[in-house]
């Protein structure tokens, strides 16, 4: 590659990240269909080896994940309001259990005054809190509601998002063959390798760590609904979502598990139970649905990950998170090759000549 077409494409790099800035309020339907097509397309893919057309195959993944989340979410949101009612009502009682029962035994055992820890003023904040974000929320939608645009607005990106899926899902061989017949000659290539590095990792990641975030939901949710837990099914839905990085989910869920348990029996016995649910689970990520789902090809780090949808999300809000996993995907396999180049290199290999 000569150094104009190295200024080229760092001048095509730079002009792409300013149009994701600039254009961030609008890219969330698009990325999220784009999303959903790239899921889809493994799908389509076989259903066209065994002799549908493309359309055809098109047709029933996307009638199957229509289906999926149209199922997911009539059972799941009312279900998932229900839970954040009953947690709004459980928190002035946890922190009166608190106060009355915990708060005395850690003054004992560390000898502190009475007033060393302000349980009553904790709880005020936290309700006054609580019940401040309620309202914000109702005013948010009370002005969603209230502006014709505004609502116009949300349900025209809501209903982009499976148009956008459709169209992607179809033509997505003919858009990366298109942009493929793009590259220059000289560095197709090397470029294609890298793309399916990329692919591979992304792929492996988001797919198989979706499936584990499931699995997972539904292992902690079923656990802690037989221990008689009445937050299960959110403590579940939590403890799922944060697996998305390793172990995250085992410590968010077992912590918060152990503590709504406690405030809900005051007895000892239960936490043995949510410590029991919690290690089944654990060991089934780690021997089961991790080797299986994901494998050992994805390379990601979980401390990698956790800075890159951190990063994404303080750069371009929603559309940076989106975006933040696909990038670290191409950065760690460019990181890949520059190491695989530096280490084939006279420089790598100067100081051995020399002995």
């Amino acid at each position: 590659m000569t150094d104009l077409q190295k200024v080229c494409l760092a001048l095509v790099l730079l002009l792409l990240g300013f149009l994701v800035y600039w254009l961030q309020p609008i890219l969330t339907p698009f990325l999220v269909g784009a999303l959903l097509a790239y899921l889809g397309d493994p799908l389509a893919d076989r259903l066209e080896t065994i002799g549908l057309g493309r359309t055809q195959a098109v047709c029933i993944v996307f009638f199957a994940l229509t289906l999926v989340l149209l199922i997911t979410v009539l059972l799941t949101v009312p279900m998932i309001g229900h839970q954040l009612d009953v947690l709004a009502s459980k928190i002035p009682l946890w922190f009166e259990a608190a106060q009355q029962q915990l708060l005395p035994r850690v003054q004992q055992l560390l000898g502190l005054p009475e007033q060393a820890l302000p349980m009553g003023d904790l709880r005020a904040v936290v309700s006054d809190n609580w019940q401040g974000a309620g309202q914000v929320l109702t005013r948010v939608w009370g002005q969603i509601a209230g502006s014709s645009m505004a609502f116009v607005a949300v349900i025209a990106n809501v209903l982009l998002i499976p148009v956008v899926t459709f169209y992607l899902l179809r033509d997505w061989d003919l858009l990366t063959g298109r942009i493929r017949e793009l590259l220059p000659r000289s560095v197709e290539k090397t470029v294609v390798v890298l793309a399916v590095e990329c692919d591979e990792i992304l792929g492996a990641f988001i797919r198989g760590q979706l499936l584990v975030m499931l699995a997972l939901t539904v292992v902690y949710t079923l656990g802690l609904s037989i221990l008689g837990l009445d937050l299960a099914l959110l403590l579940g839905l939590v403890a799922g979502l944060a697996s998305i990085v390793p172990y995250m989910g085992f410590i968010v869920g077992i912590l918060a598990a152990t503590v709504a348990a406690y405030f809900q029996f005051h007895e000892w016995l239960p936490l043995l139970g949510v410590a029991g649910v919690f290690a089944i689970g654990q060991l089934l990520e780690a021997l089961v649905l991790t080797p299986i789902l994901v494998g050992d090809r994805i390379g990601l780090h979980p401390v990698a990950v956790i800075f890159a949808i951190m990063a994404g999300g303080q750069l371009a809000g929603f559309t940076g998170v989106l975006l933040a996993l696909p990038v670290a995907a191409i950065i760690m396999v460019l990181l890949r090759h520059v190491h695989r180049s530096y280490t084939a290199s006279d420089l790598y290999h100067a100081g051995r000549d020399n002995r």
